[in-house]
């Protein structure tokens, strides 16, 4: 909410939103290059000797630390939210790594957090496999332009298709081959476009125009935000309630097949 607040979380229509800052000092690989060259070429001209790999590894270190002071910062944020009606907690991230990051920094905050990853009655790699199996998809839900196939015996055997009839035989074939669905994209017809992966991650999020439409516009940032939160985070939830159900809804962890 801008350098001045000092508030930790901001609540928009019912919804904890909070961010993660994260800054790192970036030095390019070029300067370092570049100043390990110089102090390696001194010590060959002065002492008149060769410089050897482990020699270099460790003056490498020293330019490294003696450049970082005067490197420029980066800062980078992540979003998150708790959805209270569904019990969620929502990372605006599609890297497991950053989320649990940011989780991680919350546990340490706060003393505990009883979370784990959120998991349905049925496997979602199962689910998605069916519909296309069946050449049908639940009512709301229109197949996008591309999907992950991955070999059910050898994982690293993976068919990825785009720009083709998600529904047509061809793909069919594929699955009765012992292929499952990894990754589909999806049509929502609350006006919400994509990616499902079998880990219930929401990729390459895009929204309809007709949404956008509806997007007010405010002088204020702050008041933008609250707007914009509003808006976009309730059409999530609407996806959310919509999707999850089609997988068993959430599990307790003995639940989860």
């Amino acid at each position: 909410m801008g350098r001045d607040s000092t508030a930790l979380v901001h609540a928009v229509a019912g919804r904890p939103l909070f961010c993660l800052e994260r800054r790192e000092r970036v030095l390019p690989a070029a300067v370092v290059r570049e100043a390990l060259a110089e102090r390696v070429a001194a010590i060959e001209a002065s002492e008149g000797r060769a410089v050897g790999r482990r020699e270099r590894a460790e003056l490498r270190e020293q330019v490294v630390f003696e450049l970082l002071p005067r490197a420029f910062t980066r800062a980078q944020r992540l979003f998150a939210w708790i959805e209270p009606r569904q019990g969620l907690l929502l990372v605006g991230s599609p890297s497991p790594r950053r989320a649990e990051e940011l989780l991680a920094t919350l546990r340490e905050a706060l003393g505990s957090l009883p979370l784990g990853r959120l998991e349905t009655v049925h496997a979602p790699a199962e689910v998605m496999t069916r519909w296309l199996a069946q050449g049908s998809l639940p009512k709301g839900f229109a197949p996008g332009g591309e999907c992950e196939l991955r070999d059910r015996a050898e994982a690293a055997s993976t068919i990825r298709v785009r720009n083709r009839d998600l529904l047509a035989a061809e793909l069919r074939s594929h699955l009765a081959e012992g292929m499952a669905v990894t990754r589909l994209a999806l049509l929502w017809e609350g006006g919400v476009e994509f990616v499902l992966g079998a880990d219930l991650s929401l990729k390459r999020l895009r929204f309809a125009d007709e949404l956008a439409e509806r997007a007010e516009r405010c002088e204020d940032p702050r008041a933008q935000l609250d707007a914009d939160f509003a808006l976009w985070s309730g059409v999530l939830a609407e996806l959310l309630a919509a999707l999850l159900p089609l997988f068993g809804g959430a599990a307790e962890p003995a639940q989860a097949a």
